[in-house]
C-alpha cells in the first residue's frame, strides 16, 4: 500500500516522503549513537567496520543499479508497446479502406471505438493495475468485423492476412501494457532493496569520526543517493500511474487522424 501511494503521488510529495524524511532520519542516527556510545569505543570499530562496509556498500550498489536499469527498460518497453499499438491500429485502419464495403466500415467503427474507450476508460483503469472490459469488447467487434470479409481474389487474401497480423499486433501490445500496469518489481525485491538500504545506512553508525558534523553530512549524502535511487524505481515501476508515466498521446494522435480522414471515407 505504501509503495502504491508513493508511485501514484505527485513527484514532490514522493521526494519529500522518501528522500527528505528518510535522509533526516539517517542523519539523526550518528547524533543519537554518539550520545550513548563514546567516540573512543566507536573508533575501535573503524578498521573492521570499514572493510565490511565496503563489501556491503558494493553489493547494495550493484543491486540498486541493476533494479534501476531493469525498471527503466520496462518503462521504455511500455512506451514502445503503446507506440506499436498506435501504429498497428493506423495500419489496420488503412487496410480496411482497401477492404471496403460493410466489412471495412465495421472495422473503422470498431477501431475508432477501441481507441476512444482505451483513452477514456482503460488508461484510468491501468493506474489501478486494472483493465477495461469495454476495450476488450471493442477489440472483439473489430475481430468480428474482419471475419465477415470474404476475399475473392489474391489481393483480397493478402489484405485479410495482413489485417489479421496487424490486429494480432494490437492485441499483443495491449496485453503488454496491461501486464506492466501493476508494476514490474516483485515484492521480494522490494524487501531486499528496502532492507539493504537500512542495513547499509546502519553500518555508518559503527564508525566514529572526530568531527561529528562531517559524519552526519556523509551519512546524509549516502542516504540521499540511496533513496534517490529507490525513488526512481518507485516512480517508474508503475509505467501508467504517477507523475512519470506513459500517456496515450500516440493513440490520441491516431484518433485525430481518423477524424480528419472520416469525411473522405
Amino acid at each position: 500500500m505504501l509503495l502504491s501511494l508513493l508511485a501514484t503521488a505527485p513527484a514532490w510529495l514522493s521526494s519529500i516522503l522518501l528522500i527528505g524524511a528518510m535522509t533526516l532520519i539517517a542523519m539523526a542516527g550518528p547524533v543519537l549513537v554518539r550520545r550513548r556510545v563514546s567516540l573512543d569505543r566507536l573508533r575501535l570499530n573503524n578498521e573492521v567496520a570499514g572493510f565490511t562496509f565496503a563489501t556491503v556498500g558494493v553489493l547494495y550498489a550493484v543491486l540498486l543499479g541493476f533494479a534501476v536499469i531493469t525498471v527503466w527498460e520496462k518503462f521504455d518497453e511500455a512506451e514502445n508497446a503503446v507506440a506499436q499499438e498506435a501504429a498497428a491500429v493506423t495500419t489496420l485502419y488503412r487496410l480496411a479502406e482497401g477492404i471496403g464495403g460493410d466489412s471495412g466500415t465495421a472495422i473503422h467503427n470498431g477501431l475508432t471505438r477501441y481507441i476512444k474507450v482505451a483513452i477514456a476508460e482503460e488508461w484510468p483503469a491501468m493506474e489501478q493495475g486494472k483493465e477495461s472490459h469495454a476495450v476488450t469488447q471493442a477489440l472483439k467487434s473489430a475481430y468480428s468485423a474482419l471475419m465477415t470479409f470474404t476475399p475473392g481474389d489474391a489481393r483480397g487474401a493478402a489484405l485479410l492476412a495482413e489485417a489479421l497480423h496487424q490486429l494480432d499486433v494490437v492485441t499483443q501490445t495491449r496485453r503488454t501494457r496491461l501486464v506492466m500496469a501493476p508494476g514490474t518489481v516483485p515484492r521480494v525485491l522490494w524487501f531486499v532493496l528496502s532492507g539493504g538500504a537500512v542495513l547499509t545506512l546502519g553500518f555508518t553508525l559503527f564508525f566514529g569520526a572526530e568531527n561529528l558534523r562531517a559524519q552526519v553530512m556523509m551519512t546524509g549524502i549516502l542516504s540521499f543517493l540511496i533513496f534517490a535511487g529507490l525513488l526512481i524505481i518507485t516512480t517508474i515501476d508503475h509505467p501508467f500511474a504517477g507523475a512519470v508515466r506513459v500517456r496515450p498521446e500516440a493513440l490520441s494522435a491516431v484518433l485525430d487522424d481518423f477524424s480528419a480522414a472520416a469525411p473522405r471515407d
